[in-house]
This record gives C-alpha cells, structure tokens and sequence, in this order.
C-alpha cells in the first residue's frame, strides 16, 4: 500500500487506508482534560500550549474530542503497528480548530481486539 508502513499486513487496513469502525471512535475525556489540555501534565503540558494555541480550552473540552474523532474519520492512517497490546493506527493530517488555522497532527489509535472501537492514544502536532 502506497504511503502507508505496516509493521505486519492486517486485513482491517482498508484499501482506503482509514480506521476501523469509524462510527464508534473513542476520545476519553480524561485524555483530553487530565492530558492533552493540561498544562501541569509533565508529559501533555506542551501538547496543551499547542492546542490552547489554537483555541481550544479545557473549559470546552467537547469541542477538541469532537474535532479529534472528525480528524481519525477523515485522514489516512498513515502506520499500523501490531503489538501485544493490540493494533495501533496513526493519522495524520490537519485538524480543524476554532481559530481556523487548521494545523497538521497526528493522531495514534489502539484497537485492543478485533471488534473493539479504536480509542485515542495520543495527539501532537507534526
């Protein structure tokens, strides 16, 4: 597949290169509020300046979780990797804000069994 680097084939990579179960992609709020906004989290603290940059709060924090899964629904995976832990997707491409400047990020999702929902891992820009 063109652009995309599986560490193993799997047959839930679509000739579409998108994520598996796109209807039901979870975003955790405490991954959004205790993380990726948090500004004290020793390892989110720089993820939170970026997207704080760009007009998301964590008094809104809805409105990054839907702007999350709109991005795993609309870009490509770019890399799938197989581990014990499951399948991990990533994406990659712009994400809408509310500023309107639409940065590029990446996006990575696990996929703990094969009928599980993917469910955000991490986001950061690239």
């Amino acid at each position: 597949m063109a652009g995309v680097t599986v560490t193993r084939r799997r047959s839930s990579l679509t000739a579409h290169n998108k994520l598996p179960r796109l209807r039901s992609l979870l975003v955790d709020r405490a991954k959004v509020v205790t993380y990726l906004l948090n500004r004290e989290h020793p390892d989110g603290r720089h993820k939170a300046a970026f997207f704080e940059r760009f007009g998301f709060k964590v008094e809104e924090w809805t409105v990054l979780t839907e702007a999350l899964r709109a991005h795993g629904r609309t870009h490509p995976v770019v890399t799938l990797v197989e581990s014990s832990h499951g399948t991990r997707y990533i994406v990659e491409g712009e994400i809408v804000t509310p500023d309107g400047r639409n940065p590029r990020i990446r996006t990575v999702w696990l996929v703990e069994a094969k009928t599980a929902p993917p469910r955000l891992i991490t986001a950061y820009p690239v």
